[in-house]
């Protein structure tokens, strides 16, 4: 099979198992059901070969074997492939989890925000009432109260009003979109602050719960039932593992066992051991955070108390980046709060599919086939290998690496999981690898052994049992994921989306409604100087321009000025100067006196007139 017949015939056999089994009252998943189609095929046992084209006989004993497999819920086998689907389309890491909540938020703002920055109000009640919107646009980005709580919203306004009033809302209108979306998170993270620090006062922060409180009692009562459930389930499987070798040991005595699926029921506890201990780093890494997060908010909050004391004003720009830090810190409890929720119900749901190991293996019919059989731990079995270690001289062609030997060690990507590459394959049993015993690197990919025997008999051949481990999980499809086996699988589907299935249960692609909106003016606007609408201007110019083609620049230089050159010369500045005498003379002339006699006449009728001159002589002046 192939092309486009590939794809149509594996979609219509996916249907139609879909559909049977909804007939018979059990509704699954896409993922699921195609994830079962490819473990039908894959399995020898079967005798479907992806090198030919499917017959219609050959479609409907697919689809019987694969409705016959899903409606058998007594299989572990199905449990582990239902468990795996479930992991895959739900587990999500830190950085993908909180980044989805993120989206989820905007999501819910995107309204509101919207609503605000698409505004432009002119009166004074139009005002207000995108001022009230702000308001809940910062409770809710907080995620401190209610919209609905009305001292909540008493609180929120208080504050706002005291870094924004309303008189500010002019200046907040001029803004552009995206000023308006930034000042509003701004405002918010403030917000936050500001209720954080008057609730650490006790002067409000009625709504706020006491998440470092919470965490600090959830964090390790999570983790103490994680570390239950991973303890019980390590022992049933240790338990299941010491099973199975004294089968084979002893095949008479456990010859009932041999119906009973004891393989499955190990592969299926091992998954869940694998899946337990995923989300108890998770949990431990939550710890390690929010122990961090104590202490940079108590820091944070004591500087936040030494800044403001019992001032009545303090300059914004001291105090807006202490409440902006405290906003930042609450976001990194509420991510953490956010984590252990998703955490926990993780594991509560994980453990449906470990209610099948009661039913098939009761804890009396346990003990009394384990009567003399002695049940190893992991760590048990670690230990009595740790002194035997595979002796290099005894093989020219392969490489060992050994803990003393080899820089970053704890770092090397062991295949099929960390268990025994040769007892997979051989012994159908998942014993755990000794890294102290060797690691053999085989064609640039590292495998680890339970025993020295063990590894000396698959560094003969290794190609060999890689390929019993493919065979076998070709029986067991659930292997596939749990020992890491997906590229093995890749050249085994021939046509594209079973290919996307043997990687595991992939998640199918994420859908989601979107809109897009494009600013009236996204660039400022270029008005061009230049540009003239009056034809007759244009022609002006256009002249002008001719007359300029026809102008010349003329240079000349004559004999006496072709070969000078420029000078300059530097002289000292003039200075004052001046002189001075020894003493000063002065020289004066008398001043005269002269008097008239009869100007104004007598008793003659002839004037006579006197002149009498009184001026004194210049030697007594």
């Amino acid at each position: 099979m192939s092309g486009e017949l590939t794809q149509s015939v594996l979609k219509r056999i996916i249907r139609q198992v879909g559909l049977e089994c909804a007939a018979q009252g059990q509704s699954l998943s896409e993922t699921l059901v195609a994830f079962m189609v490819k473990a039908v095929v894959l399995d020898p046992r079967n005798d479907f070969s992806t090198d030919r084209t499917l017959t219609e006989n050959d479609m409907q004993d697919l689809i019987q074997l694969c409705v016959t497999r899903l409606l058998d819920t007594t299989n572990p086998s199905l449990s582990t492939i239902k468990m795996q689907v479930y992991f895959d389309m739900n587990y999500a890491n830190r950085d993908e989890l909180l980044s989805e909540q993120d989206r989820v938020l905007e999501g819910k703002l995107a309204p509101v925000v919207r609503a605000i920055t698409e505004s432009g109000p002119h009166t004074q009640e139009e005002m207000e009432n995108v001022y009230q919107k702000i308001v809940a646009c910062v409770l809710l980005r907080s995620g401190l109260g209610s919209p609905t709580d009305i001292e909540a919203v008493r609180e929120v306004t208080a504050a706002l009003q005291s870094i924004f009033p309303q008189t500010e809302m002019i200046t907040f209108i001029s803004l552009s979109k995206k000023e308006k979306e930034q000042q509003l998170k701004d405002l918010a993270m403030l917000v936050t602050g500001i209720r954080l620090y008057n609730k650490q006062c006790q002067k409000g922060g009625s709504s706020i719960d006491d998440l470092p409180g919470i965490l600090s009692e959830a964090i390790p009562s999570a983790t103490r039932t994680l570390n239950e459930r991973l303890s019980s389930c390590q022992l049933l499987a240790h338990r299941y593992t010491a099973l199975l070798e004294a089968m084979q040991q002893d095949p008479q005595r456990f010859s009932q066992l041999r119906f009973l699926k004891l393989k499955e029921a190990l592969f299926n506890v091992r998954q869940y051991e694998a899946f337990l201990c995923i989300l108890q780093s998770n949990a431990v890494t939550s710890a390690q955070e929010v122990e961090s997060l104590d202490v940079q908010f108590e820091a944070a909050m004591m500087l936040l108390k030494n800044t403001v004391q019992d001032k009545t004003s303090i300059e914004s720009r001291e105090v807006f980046p202490l409440f902006m830090e405290l906003s930042k810190l609450w976001t990194g409890f509420q991510d953490e709060m956010l984590l252990l929720s998703f955490l926990t119900n993780m594991a509560d749901n994980l453990q449906q599919f470990l209610e099948i190991q009661s039913q098939l293996f009761p804890e009396e019919m346990l003990t009394s086939f384990l009567e003399g059989v002695t049940v190893k731990s992991d760590e048990e079995r670690m230990k009595e290998t740790m002194e035997t270690r595979v002796n290099v001289s005894d093989f020219t062609n392969q490489e060992w690496l050994f803990p003393e030997t080899t820089d970053n060690f704890d770092q090397l990507l062991i295949q099929y999981h960390g268990f025994c590459a040769h007892s997979i394959g051989v012994k159908g049993i998942m014993l755990p690898g000794n890294p102290a015993i060797g690691v053999l690197k085989h064609k640039e990919k590292y495998y680890v052994f339970s025993s020295k025997e063990d590894a000396y008999i698959f560094a003969e051949d290794p190609d060999k049992f890689i390929q019993l481990n493919i065979e076998k999980a070709k029986k067991y499809a659930e292997l596939i994921q749990l020992l890491e086996l997906h590229h093995q699988f890749e050249y085994l589907v021939p046509h594209t989306q079973a290919r996307k299935i043997s990687k595991g249960s992939m998640k199918p692609p994420l859908k989601r409604e979107s809109g897009t909106q494009t600013d009236t003016h996204i660039l400022p606007p270029t008005i061009v100087t230049s540009y003239e609408w009056n034809e007759w201007e244009l022609r002006r110019k256009a002249i002008k321009l001719a007359n300029l083609r026809r102008m010349l620049t003329h240079s000349m230089q004559t004999d006496l000025s072709h070969m000078r050159r420029e000078n300059c010369t530097q002289v000292y500045l003039p200075k004052d100067a001046g002189t001075q005498t020894k003493r000063d003379n002065s020289s004066n002339v008398p001043k005269p006196h002269i008097f008239l006699k009869g100007l104004r006449g007598g008793s003659s009728p002839t004037t006579h007139m006197v002149a009498v001159d009184l001026t004194r002589p210049l030697e007594e002046t």
